[in-house]
């Protein structure tokens, strides 16, 4: 759904006062004890973070390395995920072919960064529990989809009752088919001319490690 906008102005001065407005619109969640926030890291965590905040619900990360077509990185031929889970995308597979090695080097190079992560992310902390319940994948942005794509069948892996993907901004065609994958899709807003996610942020730099980790740290509400 599309709501506000500042004319000629970025829609959200950055991913905090955007998660702001995105857990607006979330409000039926709140205060449940089924419900948990998972981040895309790293760019999603502010976001979640308000998210969270605003329903008294917990906040945890969930990390997703696309799997890159070599010589096509931004080809998805699949992706892994938080929790051991692996996604593999057949129709680019049967485009690509790849080797049973190649997949497993590409693989295997996105695991090691995924476990970095998991190990500075995380410190130590397993993934919050999420079979039987209610799960919230937050970025702040979607465009093309793959990585939320694979998070939804991810956490679908890991047997969740209920799965909500929820975004600031999303471009229109991937909002109505992600309407396909997850039981709900909340979107804050739906330009028809979206060109990119960072288009609709006054402040959209980098989110760092540090705050990741400042954020997931904090006491939970």
């Amino acid at each position: 759904m599309s709501v506000w906008t500042r004319p000629n102005a970025p829609a959200f001065k950055d991913r905090h006062e955007a998660g702001i407005a995105l857990a607006g619109l979330l409000q039926g969640y709140a205060r449940r004890n089924d419900v948990v926030v998972l981040a895309l890291p790293r760019g999603g965590v502010p976001v979640a973070y308000e998210v969270s905040t605003a329903l008294h619900v917990p906040l945890d990360v969930f990390s997703v390395r696309k799997l890159g077509v070599p010589g096509h990185p931004e080809l998805a031929m699949g992706a892994i995920a938080s929790g051991g889970v692996q996604v593999l995308n057949d129709d680019v597979l049967a485009w690509y072919r790849p080797s049973a090695d190649t997949l497993e080097a590409v693989a295997r190079v996105e695991m090691r960064e995924l476990e970095r992560r998991e190990r500075l992310y995380r410190e130590g902390r397993p993934l919050m529990l999420v079979e039987g319940r209610t799960v919230i994948l937050v970025d702040d942005g979607v465009a093309t989809g793959s990585t939320m794509r694979a998070a939804v069948e991810a956490v679908r892996q890991l047997r969740a009752r209920q799965v909500v993907v929820a975004a600031p901004v999303g471009a229109p065609d991937t909002c109505q088919a992600m309407r396909h994958l997850a039981d709900d899709v909340v979107c804050v807003l739906t330009p028809d001319q979206f060109t990119a996610v960072g288009a609709w942020y006054l402040d959209f730099s980098e989110t760092t490690d540090d705050e990741v980790r400042r954020l997931l740290s904090s006491p939970a509400p």
